[in-house]
């Protein structure tokens, strides 16, 4: 089993929560403590980079072993 495709899906997942909640709290009170920035909508774009690399990496991998 190859764990990377399990990894893609639940980072990427994670991911497009964290972008939709950063931006349905876009201009929020909380946002006042950071400066100003949006770590939320910042994680989740890492999140999902990183999810989308190891689903790619799953599928890559699956393609050379058949």
């Amino acid at each position: 089993m190859d764990l990377r495709l399990p990894i893609g899906i639940i980072f990427t997942l994670y991911g497009l929560i964290l972008i939709g909640y950063g931006f349905f709290t876009k201009g929020g009170e909380m946002y006042s403590k950071s400066l100003g920035i949006n770590i939320n909508i910042i994680w989740g774009i890492v999140l999902l980079v990183f999810g989308l690399v190891m689903y790619f990496f799953s599928r890559c991998g699956k393609n050379k072993n058949t």
